[in-house]
Parts: structure tokens; C-alpha cells; sequence
């Protein structure tokens, strides 16, 4: 019974970590890349 619970938490650990990494790094957000800093924009960052 302890062998069952063990995997099943393992394995729902490497489906949260690689649904991470894939958010992460290969779906990218339209968001983020639309936003240019220094174009006069008045960001507030310099």
C-alpha cells in the first residue's frame, strides 16, 4: 500500500515539475515579448 502512495506522489511530482519547465521555457507568452523598454515608452525603469 505505501509502494502505491510513494509512486503516485513521485510521479504527480514529475508531472508538476515538467509542466513547469514547459510553461517556463517553451510556451511563451506574447505578453512579455510585446513590452520594449527605452522606446520612450515612460516605464520607469531608467
Amino acid at each position: 500500500m505505501n509502494t502505491i502512495i510513494q509512486n503516485i506522489l513521485v510521479f504527480t511530482a514529475l508531472a508538476l515539475a515538467l509542466l513547469f519547465l514547459v510553461r517556463k521555457f517553451i510556451w511563451t507568452s506574447k505578453k512579455t515579448a510585446s513590452k520594449a523598454c527605452g522606446n520612450d515608452d515612460d516605464c520607469g525603469c531608467h
